[in-house]
This record gives C-alpha cells, structure tokens and sequence, in this order.
C-alpha cells in the first residue's frame, strides 16, 4: 500500500492550495482529505511490493515444475513409443 507519509503530503499540499478565506478550515479539509484518500486506496487491488516479489517467486518455481513434468511426460511418451514399436514388429515364428 501507499505510504502514510505521502497520503498525508498529498493532503497538505490540497489544504495548501485552499484560498487564504478557507486556511481555518485547512486543518479541517486536511483530515478529511486524507480520510477520502485512505478509502479510497483501500478500495482500489493493490499489493505490496513485498507480496508482489513473494508471488513472483511462487510463479518461477511453479513454471520451472511445469518445465520439469512436461520434460517427464515427453520423456515417458518416448519411451513409450519406442516400447509399443518393439512390441509390433514381426517375430521370426509369425512371417
């Protein structure tokens, strides 16, 4: 998530900006600002750049397994084509 620190800058900067008839209520307009901000991030799909590079991890390790079990499978597959093109050549007793 967002840091706190920049939400809060943000705010400032918004209450800032207020012409100087509303700075009283800079305090005020600040507060809810931030508030609005925080709801609305909430709102929004985000994940930490600390659980993004975990699912990274997970995803590599979950191709190279793939990687690995489609290797296997071709592997078998070959060994069993080669197994059942044994199997169908003609013995010496059937020609």
């Amino acid at each position: 998530m967002l840091d706190p620190k920049k939400i809060e800058d943000i705010a400032k900067q918004i209450g800032n900006a207020l012409p100087p008839q509303i700075k009283q209520f800079a305090d005020d307009t600040e507060a809810k600002v931030k508030q609005v901000l925080q709801q609305k991030l909430a709102n929004l799909d985000f994940v930490s750049r600390e659980e993004f590079d975990v699912q990274r991890q997970v995803l590599l390790r979950t191709r190279e397994k793939v990687e690995q079990l489609e290797q296997q499978v071709a592997a078998l597959l070959a060994k069993n084509v080669t197994t059942d093109s044994q199997t169908d050549l003609p013995t010496a007793d059937q020609q």
